[in-house]
């Protein structure tokens, strides 16, 4: 093979044919049934089923207790079938009026019943309590373990836990329509022809919840966090630039406007003056200086934790139990150890 080489040449509108292809395939997915149509075919379908795909959109997420959706469900999203979100069903002519809406899978000898997604772990799908990987389990509810010898197994549970810090079994999906989610206060997105386009409504949709602003996600932070003042804890870049972004923010607001040293621009003098050399210093006395600072204000964060930022509530870490000893009745015949009683005096 090393002395064959073939070169590929591209006509100038040859870029253009596969950006169709591709919006083609987004268009129509598996709905051909592996056969292309026709220009005409294909035009009439977008007529047919455009409108009601746009009219008759759902939205679906894995959600967490607090309401956050933690993943957005895209076209390329595994099931717990591990057939894609595009293999389900999503397009209908009419919403059902059942609730929850059931989205089943089109692959010929699937019995998945509704798309239902599952966390992966790395490149791996997260395991059950009975050890097995999720796809060892049927797709169908309750999901029960198909592994050879599990007999313990009554369904798929898992200790994973999500960023959000609540545990698989905890988070639910929801398939709604625009108005309920709309009702929920999250965001709808542009109307878009694509098929199965889930709960993607822009290109923050592909983050995890915690890491997006908008209402379906952490939520933005506050404008009093915003813009705090900027001391010894903060960003590097921002304590590197303190006196630049307080130059600007004076220019902005006009030098004869300001009312005293009581006025908001002044609230991080200390570290604006902290972050400059004193006469003589050198630079170990200086970083040894700003360590000490940076310490000190760590202490005094930890003595009194700055409440969150975001509208969401703040993740509540899980904490372990201490082991206490077993108070059941001991078997027949076992050796029962004397416990020390208190000594007399």
């Amino acid at each position: 093979m090393a002395d064959k080489q073939y070169n590929l040449k591209f006509g100038g509108t040859s870029g253009a044919s596969v950006d169709a292809y591709l919006e083609y395939r987004r268009i129509v997915g598996d709905d051909d049934g592996g056969q292309m149509f026709t220009p005409e075919e294909y035009e009439a379908y977008k007529r047919k089923v455009i409108p009601q795909r746009i009219k008759n959109r759902l939205y679906t997420c894995y959600t967490s207790p607090s309401g956050m959706d933690c993943k957005l469900i895209g076209p390329e999203t595994p099931c717990f079938c591990t057939h894609r979100y595009k293999q389900h069903k999503t397009d209908f002519e009419e919403i059902p009026k059942e609730r929850p809406i059931h989205l089943p899978c089109r692959v010929s000898g699937c019995p998945c019943a509704s798309y239902h997604y599952v966390p992966t772990n790395g490149s791996q799908c997260i395991r059950c309590v009975c050890k097995h990987l999720a796809d060892e389990h049927n797709p169908k509810a309750p999901f029960v373990c198909r592994r050879g010898g599990c007999t313990k197994c009554t369904g798929f549970k898992s200790s994973f836990t999500c960023s959000c810090g609540s545990t698989h079994n905890d988070h639910r999906m929801i398939v709604e329509t625009a108005q309920e989610r709309e009702a929920r206060g999250h965001p709808l997105g542009d109307a878009v022809p694509f098929q199965a386009m889930g709960g993607i409504t822009g290109f923050s949709s592909l983050a995890e919840g915690y890491l997006r602003l908008d209402p379906s996600g952490r939520g933005a932070p506050s404008e009093e966090f915003l813009n705090q003042p900027i001391t010894a804890l903060d960003n590097p870049f921002l304590r590197a630039n303190v006196n630049s972004i307080k130059a600007h923010q004076l220019a902005r607001k006009g030098g004869n406007s300001l009312t005293g040293p009581e006025d908001p621009v002044f609230d991080d003098i200390e570290e604006r003056i902290s972050a400059v050399k004193k006469p003589g210093e050198s630079d170990m006395d200086y970083y040894e200086r700003r360590y000490q600072e940076r310490k000190k204000l760590e202490e005094q964060a930890r003595r009194n934790p700055i409440p969150s930022p975001y509208n969401q509530p703040s993740v509540k870490m899980g904490a372990r139990k201490a082991i206490e000893p077993s108070t059941s009745k001991a078997k027949p015949g076992a050796v029962v150890k004397p416990q020390p009683g208190p000594s007399k005096r």
